[in-house]
């Protein structure tokens, strides 16, 4: 039995290695919003690229290809290799995707390199929210989990804030600024941060629930021991062995089951990452400035609602870190079904009153430009505070030790397809009728209240090794912890 740690020390302990480790969703926001300053620039014919709205929806989206093909991977490659290997390899493909971004010369070698940062990012999806799961504490897992989400969200704040400065100072996205055009600018400030975190990535310990797997119990117990502080090391060891059969390698056939071939915990994590995106949040981030300007705003005043946006997304994750571990997974997600629906309603009935110019650009009258604006940040509002942070939370927790890496992947690619599609589709739904749009969203949101309800198991106070292939749906109350 090890020596008892200080409890203050190992708390931070933790914490520190949570932060590094979601510094990948910090990867994650900023790769994915950083397109937003940059999308009208390159639908120009400044660019050279000229694209049109199919093509532009595609060069918005076209990382999430990378992102989908990389979760999917994550995680088997996670299983042999370990996590942090993982870590270190995605924050090098997004190193070089920022770098060749910026430096594209036409719109298919944009696309590529953006599936490569892609890919990195997709890894970093899987392996974030897994590792911080396996190396936290159940009574402080929810808020350490909620990391991700706020990682995510800061590097979204962090690329819309470097988008329009960068587009302030040269007067516009599409103007030189250094001898390059301001969007490429745009592209390469994200190297930096792939940079830190491929560096911080190198200093963390490996997983301990790995470590058991491939028989390392020395350094699983080290690992225990001085991060989780675990005292009784070595029953904790047994604990998770039995959990986990050593002698067979983890594969994707794990997650076969009855239930239309997947494991039902499974389809939770695979529904859970749809509703997360079938809801929309994702255009808000992507296209908010262009959003922004058909409602009336300039391009610089567009741009700086983006960050407003994005700054109130941080400040509910941080919420959203402190109620979790207090009011449990289900009521927040319900909370915030019903909140999304309501505010992504009355933004479709708020699009139903807009008008197109001679150019073919929607306008909004008063009031109902006042009420769009205040409803998506409603809606930004009740998504950072629940279903953002939370689905993080619960894809790291949900699945049994057998399958978690697997069954991450799994869930992590289909949230990634989902974004996809939901981005490519905008430009679409948009032609159709932002009224459309937003109706499509909030039938959605609606629609996941009622598989919260019935689906979605409370993970609140459980140690990972209590989660089973079983769905415990329980209403009335959490469990209490053992």
């Amino acid at each position: 039995m090890a020596t008892a740690l200080n409890p203050e020390g190992v708390r931070r302990r933790v914490i520190a290695v949570s932060i590094a480790a979601a510094l990948g969703g910090f990867l994650f926001g900023f790769d994915t919003a950083v397109i937003n300053g940059a999308v009208d620039a390159l639908a120009g014919t400044t660019s050279g690229f000229d694209l049109g709205v199919g093509l532009k929806g595609f060069a918005v989206s076209s990382a999430l290809i990378g992102c989908a093909v990389g979760a999917w991977f994550a995680g088997p490659i996670a299983n042999k290799r370990g996590r942090i290997p993982v870590m270190v390899v995605a924050a090098a493909m997004f190193f070089v995707s920022a770098i060749g971004s910026g430096l594209a010369f036409s719109v298919v070698d944009l696309i590529i390199w953006r599936v490569i940062g892609g890919l990195g990012v997709g890894a970093a999806s899987v392996i974030a929210p897994a590792y911080i799961a396996e190396v936290s504490p159940a009574a402080i897992r929810g808020r350490l989990g909620s990391l991700q989400q706020l990682a995510i969200v800061t590097g979204i704040f962090a690329a819309l804030l470097s988008d329009a400065l960068l587009a302030n100072l040269a007067g516009a996205a599409d103007q030189p600024l250094w001898g390059l055009t301001a969007w490429r600018w745009m592209f390469m400030v994200a190297a930096i941060p792939a940079l830190v975190y491929g560096l911080m990535s190198l200093r963390l310990p490996e997983s301990p629930r790995y470590l058991v797997r491939k028989g390392d119990l020395k350094r699983a117990g080290e690992v225990l021991h001085t991060v989780t502080g675990a005292v009784d090391v070595e029953a904790k060891i047994k604990e998770i062995t039995s959990t986990i059969d050593t002698e067979r390698k983890e594969s994707l056939s794990d997650l076969r089951g009855s239930r239309l071939g997947l494991k039902p915990i499974v389809w939770v994590g695979i529904l859970l990452s749809v509703f997360q995106q079938f809801v929309g949040i994702n255009v808000i981030f992507y296209y908010s400035t262009t959003l922004w300007q058909s409602v009336g705003f300039d391009e610089s005043s567009a741009l700086l609602t983006s960050v407003i946006t994005s700054v109130t997304n941080i400040v509910v994750t941080i919420v959203a870190i402190l109620l979790v571990d207090k009011v449990g997974r289900r009521i927040m997600l319900l909370v915030g079904s019903v909140g999304m629906t309501v505010t992504l309603g009355l933004m479709a009935l708020a699009f139903s009153f807009g008008t197109l110019d001679a150019e073919g650009t929607a306008t909004l009258p008063d009031p109902w430009a006042t009420v769009a604006l205040i409803c998506a940040n409603g809606f930004v509002v009740f998504f950072g505070a629940t279903w953002g942070p939370l689905v993080w939370v619960l894809l790291g927790e949900i699945f049994p030790n057998s399958i978690r890496a697997g069954a991450l992947a799994v869930a992590a690619a289909a949230q990634w397809a989902a974004n996809f599609f939901i981005s490519t589709t905008f430009p679409i739904f948009a032609d159709i009728g932002l009224t459309f749009a937003y109706g499509f969203y909030a039938f959605f949101a609606l629609l996941s209240f009622f598989f919260v309800y019935f689906k979605v198991p409370e993970t609140k106070g459980k140690e990972l090794e209590e989660m089973t292939d079983e769905l415990k749906v329980e209403r009335r109350g959490t469990r209490k912890a053992t």
